[in-house]
């Protein structure tokens, strides 16, 4: 499936060798926003021509029902800046941002929301920091206009996990605003709701990753898509990327761990039952403790089991779409004269 969109992709970009390669892409995803959406587009077609910057807008209508999808088609036949992608249902923010990336032509590529509280006049500070020779430059929402209770405190909790947990050291992983280099986000797969993650996926790629504060604005027109409930799937997100982050080309070190673990802690509980037999001639039969040991025998070659269940999977996912386990930033030569 990867490897269909990514001929797509190249389908695309040979097309479009006549035209000029944009510098960036700017990639909106929009879920009935359609109050939003004029002065968006407008604000990002000013900042970027103020630049002096070659540019695209790819907007991503993630099954809208408020008229986003039908403005974006009208407003897509009579402007060359914009390109607009009409998914067939509502499918989540992630693969909105994911059929965005697949799109896009730029050399750099910026997201942001459609709300207009992320900020187009901070797109050329981003693609400016990215010419110091990041990969990624997250946006940090330094003084957020939001709820203290409903988005700020969680947002906080989330952000000090997500940064103990995946070691990458950004204040607000929550921001949308960020500037990612082409090559970056043509190695990354996106599932499930992993869009808020993308800079633990680029650290795992090897990318030099930082951040800058941003401008942020309170919501001009509709109501936050987001809520409380988000913080489960957050926390299920979070253990994914930290299986990813240590464990994805060797899943037997931690199922083969926790296998030899329970092994050998049910073995030396059966061992010790068994001289009680033997030397004692006591009665084990209606011991809890026998129950203990049984259970962690099985539990230990089941965690085996999986570890090589793991093992093969992980060799599928690699080979089948020719993915290496490692990635080149540059190769340096003795030049000859």
């Amino acid at each position: 499936m990867r490897s269909g969109l990514i001929s797509q992709r190249m389908t695309e970009v040979e097309g479009a060798m006549s035209a000029v390669v944009p510098a960036v892409s700017v990639v909106v995803p929009i879920y009935n926003e359609v109050e939003s959406i004029p002065h968006l587009l407008e604000a990002i077609a000013s900042t970027l021509t103020a630049s002096d910057l070659s540019y695209e807008i790819i907007c991503v209508d993630d099954g809208s029902t408020d008229g986003s999808a039908d403005f974006l088609r009208k407003e897509a036949q009579i402007r060359s800046d914009l390109k607009a992608i009409i998914l067939r249902r509502n499918y989540g923010q992630t693969a909105a941002m994911s059929a965005g990336f697949n799109h896009a032509l730029g050399k750099a590529i910026v997201t942001l929301d459609a709300d207009l509280q992320n900020d187009p006049v901070d797109i050329p500070l981003l693609l400016a920091k990215l010419e110091e020779g990041y990969d990624l430059v997250s946006g940090w929402r330094k003084n957020r206009q939001d709820g203290a209770l409903k988005r700020l405190l969680p947002s906080k909790i989330a952000n000090w996990l997500i940064r103990r947990t995946t070691s990458v050291n950004i204040h607000d992983y929550g921001c949308s605003l960020k500037a990612y280099r082409a090559e970056l986000v043509a190695d990354m797969n996106l599932y499930g709701e992993l869009h808020r993650f993308l800079p633990a996926l680029a650290y795992i790629e090897g990318a030099r990753i930082t951040e800058i504060p941003v401008r942020h604005h309170a919501r001009r027109f509709g109501q936050s898509k987001y809520g409380l409930s988000r913080t489960f799937r957050v926390l299920m997100d979070l253990l994914t990327i930290l299986f990813m982050k240590k464990f994805l080309t060797r899943p037997m070190h931690v199922f083969g761990l926790w296998g030899m673990i329970s092994m050998l802690a049910g073995g030396a509980i059966a061992i010790y039952l068994t001289f009680l037999k033997l030397a004692f001639h006591e009665n084990i039969g209606d011991r809890p403790l026998l129950i203990l040991a049984v259970l962690l025998l099985l539990t230990g070659v089941q965690l085996f089991c999986f570890g090589l269940l793991a093992e093969l999977l992980m060799r599928t996912y690699h080979e089948s779409q020719g993915r290496p386990i490692y990635r080149v930033r540059e190769v340096v030569t003795k030049s000859v004269k």
